[in-house]
């Protein structure tokens, strides 16, 4: 590999700025791609071209990237799945009708337990963002408004539960994106690897535990107290000049008409999505383990040496093969619209495929230049281990409260942070887990974030209001993570 020194890390800083600039992710990511090639190709315009489209279409000699982006694009197949079959519109009614026995009861606990079953809810749905984000705001709405609880409140509880699960029960599409990102940085155990980074993931955790204790103390603090007290008092969920934003539906596809909603037609495929994927790490690392001194042993080594990526394929194809087998028992589809469901599915999911795609091709380009060795080195000397975590934290959160994007902030910060740790010789896992809390933290922080703005829409809140009343939350979290990174730099 060619010493390209500091042109080496002109790529992810110029797609940092692009990104900052004109707010397009994809663009900015592509341009990073293309203007890396180019110096790789000693700044011939024309070869460095070819070069970035050969180097996008490399991404897929990779099995483990290809692997990724299929389970992408085959999640918004399911997602189709279960909305089209009434199933996530009987899950509804389950809950309705917990909700409805607790509104029965004394009006303060209420408040509390539907709000406790609307985190419960987000947390549970952890295998897409946006399903998650979208549930909890269309579900709970009318109920909150019901109890007098603002609108601002729900858009919180929905924010605050979506990404942060996510990123902490990895068995979905962020997971399989992070081993990805640890595969292309040369990391022999990618799934145990993010696994023991998940303890040191400090952000999303404090998020989820804040909400909760919010919840359970009714102490709020700042903007939100103040909405609280106005819903209380006047029963306004939501200001006299706000505009709520709003959006009535989990995808653009309409449930079908003349079945009967059943909440097993979503929690079924689900549950087998989720529950097959210890099984397939253990299927698919079964033969790598040599020395086990029981059959336990033999299955938990096994999971550790397992293919993530391969794990989520199968999983999700597996999901989709027992949600049509059930749906087909049922009546409810026959093979022509599975059919269409799946690349309806496949395409609604295409721009998250395309910015994995980007992802992994700016990545294997900063590999190519060396960046994360060149910022290592450059920073050996004055850099000290101990506060590497939390300036790693810090960066990435900027980025991405500036980007909008967690993802394109994990894609462009994951191959400066592992060299960076491996050369300061700080700790990898604590490292890793600074880059994804802080991509979480920024992300949860901007108002251009499509996980903010989701949540904005699915409560009816209005999106200034929402991002208002969540800051001081997410600062408060921000400043815990920190904190903690600073402290466990200088101890661990």
């Amino acid at each position: 590999m060619s010493d390209y020194g500091f042109l080496s890390i002109l790529p992810p800083v110029i797609a940092i700025i692009l990104a900052l600039k004109t707010k397009q992710v994809y663009v900015a990511l592509l341009f990073g791609i293309w203007f890396a090639w180019v110096i790789m190709s000693d700044w011939d315009f024309f070869d460095g071209t070819i070069a970035t489209i050969e180097a996008l279409v490399n991404v897929f000699k990779e099995p483990g990237n290809t692997r990724t982006i299929m389970f992408s694009a085959l999640v918004g197949a399911l997602l189709l799945f279960i909305q089209y079959s009434k199933g996530v519109e009987g899950f509804v009614n389950r809950i309705n009708k917990l909700i409805e026995y607790f509104e029965a009861k004394e009006s303060g606990r209420s408040r509390v337990i539907v709000q406790f079953l609307a985190q419960i809810t987000g947390i549970l749905l952890f295998v897409e963002t946006s399903i998650s984000a979208l549930t909890v705001g269309t579900l709970y709405r009318p109920i909150f408004d019901r109890l007098k609880i603002p609108r601002e409140k729900l858009a919180y509880i929905a924010d605050s539960s979506s990404a942060p699960s996510a990123i902490l029960i990895p068995f979905n599409a962020w997971g399989a994106f992070i081993m990805g990102l640890l595969i292309s940085q040369g990391i022999d155990n990618p799934f145990s690897t993010m696994l023991k980074s998940i303890l040191y993931n400090f952000y999303p955790i404090i998020a989820i535990i804040m909400v909760t204790s919010i919840i359970f103390s009714k102490k709020d603090f700042g903007p939100m107290s103040k909405a609280e007290k106005r819903t209380r008092e006047t029963g306004k969920v939501h200001d006299d000049n706000a505009q709520p934003m709003v959006s009535d539906t989990i995808t653009s596809f309409k449930p079908k008409e003349g079945i009967k909603a059943k909440s097993f037609n979503m929690v079924i495929p689900l549950a087998t999505m989720v529950l097959m994927m210890p099984v397939n790490l253990a299927f698919t690392g079964w033969k790598s383990v040599e020395n086990s001194t029981s059959f336990f042993d033999h299955v938990f080594q096994a999971i550790g040496n397992g293919s993530g990526s391969s794990a989520v394929l199968y999983s999700v194809i597996t999901a989709i093969f027992v949600a049509m087998i059930l749906y087909r028992i049922q009546g409810i589809m026959r093979l022509k619209e599975m059919v269409d469901l799946v690349l309806k599915g496949i395409s609604e999911l295409m721009p998250l495929a395309l910015l994995m795609m980007l992802a992994f091709g700016i990545s294997a380009a900063c590999n190519q230049l060396g960046t994360g060795q060149f910022v290592a080195d450059w920073s050996k000397d004055w850099l000290s281990p101990e506060f590497l975590p939390a300036i790693i934290f810090l960066i990435s959160a900027f980025i991405a409260f500036s980007t909008g994007t967690s993802w394109g902030t994990f894609a462009i910060m994951m191959a400066i942070s592992v060299p960076m740790a491996q050369t300061h010789d700080a700790n990898l896992y604590l490292v890793i887990a600074a880059t994804l809390g802080g991509g979480v933290f920024g992300d949860h922080c901007s108002p251009i974030s499509d996980t903010t703005i989701i949540s904005s829409m699915a409560s009816a809140s209005d999106h200034i209001d929402h991002v208002k009343t969540q800051l001081p939350y997410a600062l408060t979290g921000g400043l815990i993570a920190t904190t903690l990174y600073l402290i466990l730099g200088f101890t661990m």
